[in-house]
Order: C-alpha cells, then structure tokens, then sequence
C-alpha cells in the first residue's frame, strides 16, 4: 500500500525517522545543515525535529557545538529487539562452539529486505573493531552470507533479485556484475553454501551457510570470515565448511518462527 493511501500512516512520525537514519558509521555527528542535507527535509522542519528528539532522549546535543549524535537510547532499543529475536538466542550457543572450534571470526546475518544486516559477531583475535559491532547492513548481492540465502529462494524470486537488489562497491575487486553474482549463486544452490573473495576488504574470504525455515527458504545465515593469507578455498572447504553447515543445520530446526 502506497504511503499517501494508509490513512495510519503518521507523516511526521516519519520524518523524524528519516532523521534518525541519517547518522550512520561515517556520520556520528550532524548538525543541522548537514541533517538537513542527508535527511532531504527543510531546515525548520530539522530543528524542531531534532530538539524534539533530543528532549525525548533520542539525540545528544554538544553544547559547545550544537551538534547531534544518537543517544545511548538506541542501545536500549537494540537490547530490546535482541530479546525479541528469538533467533540470536537460539543460535548464540551454538555460534560460540563454532568460533571456538575454527578460531575465526563468525557471524549470524538476517535478511533485512534486499539487504543482510549482522545480528551477532564473534571475532577472532585479528578482528579489527568495524568487525566487531553488530547491526551493519550490506547489499545482500556482495555477500556471501545474502548470496547463499538467495539461493535457497524460487528460480523466479533468484532471478528478481540478481536483477534488481542494489550493488555497492567496497572494494577494487568487488563484484558489480550481475551476471558473475548469477553465476556464484548457482554454485550456491548446488553446493549448498556460497564463498566470496575481496568483496568488503582485500585478501578476505567469506563462506556462508543458509539457516533454512520450515518452507526451505532461507532467513539467516551463518557466514565466517577468514584471511586470504592464511587460507586457501580447498583448506575453507575441507576444515571449516563442514563444521559451518553443521552449524546452519543444527540452528534451522529450532527457528519455528516467521521472519521479517
């Protein structure tokens, strides 16, 4: 339903949303004018938004510099959702025995529309701190851990996606054609897991394994990253894919829930 036809649809509710969603990794601190710029509302409209926020306790506000940074109100509302996804606390157990088995860094990814967004990580000793921190949202397409739940979907809903889920280059090796992401993704359905190289950061490997519902489609996955350094694909698939699909398998009958 088109937002103009809801008539429950809360215009300035939205608005100060889109607010909220201007901050992210490369923008910790906004100020007006530049609030106004990435949330593409006027300037009145910004600061009374903003202060609106702030007395909620959604935003701080610096006093020396009048700018905003999200609130430890949002870590609350992150607490709040952990509790809420029934996922992460089934699969948490299961991940620590994982990272502890293979000594690397793993991740629990969701699908979150035509994106994957991290919902838990467990870094290795080499993680660096971007690795570390949960809720980072990247185009499914350029991940192993959105390839492989895209291979579990239809053939129709595949080809829909390949075509139309957006790309982002992160790296001078990451894959921006379509047709070589097809290609991975078949690998994908056939072998059931997907394996990317140089896709977020040169010289790194990432495996993944769809966590499948009761339909078979995937929802999650589990995925892990490793050095090209240390690791070759042959060493990938003979020490640690086996252990990951062990992972996966044991994680998807347990999660009877729907997701998003």
């Amino acid at each position: 339903m088109e937002k103009k036809q809801n008539t429950l649809y809360v215009g300035s509710l939205a608005k100060g949303l889109r607010l909220l969603r201007a901050f992210d990794e490369s923008h910790t601190e906004l100020s007006l004018v530049e609030l106004a710029a990435r949330s593409g509302l006027d300037k009145s409209a910004v600061q009374r938004l903003a202060n609106t926020l702030h007395i909620e306790g959604m935003l701080e506000k610096d006093p020396a510099t009048r700018r905003y940074r999200p609130s430890h109100a949002w870590l609350e509302l992150a607490y709040a959702y952990y509790w809420s996804d029934q996922l992460v606390g089934q699969a948490i157990p299961k991940l620590i025995d994982l990272s502890q088995e293979i000594g690397e860094t793993v991740n629990l990814a969701e699908l979150s529309k035509d994106h994957i967004i991290y919902v838990s990580r467990l870094p290795c000793q080499r993680t660096y701190f971007a690795a570390t921190v949960i809720g980072r949202r990247l185009p499914a397409l350029s991940t192993s851990a959105g390839r492989a739940i895209i291979s579990t979907f239809s053939p129709e809903d595949r080809e829909k996606a390949i075509e139309t889920w957006p790309l982002k280059s992160f790296t001078a090796r990451t894959t921006m054609d379509r047709a070589t992401i097809r290609n991975s993704i078949n690998e994908a359905v056939q072998h059931g897991h997907a394996i990317s190289s140089d896709q977020m950061i040169l010289s790194e490997i990432g495996v993944a394994c769809p966590i499948t519902g009761p339909d078979g489609r995937a929802f999650a996955a589990v995925q892990c990253s490793v050095s090209a350094h240390t690791w070759t694909r042959e060493r990938i698939r003979a020490e640690i894919l086996p252990r990951l699909q062990d992972t996966a398998n044991a994680i998807s009958p347990s999660s009877q829930v729907h997701r998003r």
